[in-house]
């Protein structure tokens, strides 16, 4: 009875196989589908770090028909104990250090303010979109132009016109480049209003994953809107706004083309950038070693940067 009872074996063992090939084949599936990226960062990424490392222990002078030279370390131990060098590289540091404490929250709020007014169901919510994320599409370079005659330091430069009009005449031209307390500042400015277009889309898509039934539920148990946005909205945007913020802190410390189209790095070093350094340092200077060996240090500063942050936010999350 017991062996009439049991299942049949071979029928069993089919099974097995046929969902071992099952998963074999969707893990196969699954490696090539993920080729392409991990092809493009091994050509885009890994090769050319690999490369900038060689470069930094290598003496490279573009004037020169000289071969590179190798000089191990010392590229990095110049970059730290050299003063002139040391200072202006410190000095790129802190530039970009308050460049993205700035920036990120600054941007990161007012995307998430355009982006909770334009997910309302009122009439030109999508020409209102396209306008806001209008700046996004543009080049860089072109966005930077335009600003730099936005803030000409004479009195036919748009800001310093309408400050003039609005103060009766009190307030007289800026140079609001050429001044070292205003010129980090301005790129600032600049800066937000270019990239927070494509923070209010990516937040904008975030909220319409929101159920609507918990904003219902809310209302039901008498939650005002600023209660409901606290308890629903950002909650609901939690994963959304780490990416955001994460992307933001990325770009931020990239920055280069705006202080290479405005300021080239002035004035006083108030501008400088450890990416402006780094290529005043090869392409300028004609050190492609010692530019080499700052960007390698200040991936690795970034990097670090990053995984400190992604780290602190999924203790939060996990605490939560």
């Amino acid at each position: 009875m017991a062996a009439l009872d049991a299942p049949p074996r071979p029928l069993v063992r089919g099974r097995g196989r046929g969902r071992g090939r099952g998963r074999g084949r969707e893990a196969r599936a699954a490696g090539l589908m993920t080729l392409p990226a991990i092809a493009g960062l091994a050509l885009f990424v890994v090769t050319p770090f690999v490369l900038a490392i060689w470069l930094s222990m290598h003496y490279v002078n573009m004037q020169s028909i000289l071969p590179p030279r190798w000089v191990g370390l010392q590229q990095y131990v110049m970059l730290f104990t050299n003063p002139a060098v040391r200072g202006q590289f410190y000095r790129a540091l802190l530039n970009n250090a308050v460049f993205t404490v700035v920036v990120v929250p600054l941007q990161t709020g007012l995307a998430l303010a355009l982006a909770v007014a334009l997910n309302q169901r009122i009439r030109g919510t999508a020409v209102l979109r396209t306008l806001f994320f209008m700046p996004v599409v543009f080049p860089m370079a072109l966005v930077a132009v335009v600003w730099k005659l936005i803030y000409s330091p004479d009195q036919l430069g748009m800001l310093n016109s309408v400050l003039h009009l609005v103060s009766f005449g009190q307030i007289g031209p800026i140079d609001w480049l050429g001044n070292p307390h205003t010129a980090l500042a301005a790129i600032i400015i600049m800066s937000i209003w270019q990239g927070a277009g494509l923070q209010m889309v990516i937040l904008l898509a975030g909220l319409q994953e929101i159920n609507p039934a918990l904003y219902e539920a809310a209302s039901i148990d008498g939650a005002n809107r600023w209660q409901q946005f606290r308890n629903v909205t950002l909650p609901g945007l939690r994963n959304t706004l780490i990416f955001v913020s994460t992307v933001t802190v990325i770009l931020a410390f990239q920055l280069f083309d705006q202080i290479y189209i405005l300021t080239q790095g002035g004035p006083q070093d108030s501008t400088t950038t450890v990416m402006f350094q780094a290529v005043t340092s090869a392409f300028t200077d004609g050190n492609i070693g010692q530019g080499a060996a700052i960007t390698v240090i200040f991936f690795i500063i970034v990097l670090a940067i990053t995984l400190i942050q992604r780290r602190l936010l999924r203790e939060e999350r996990e605490v939560q």
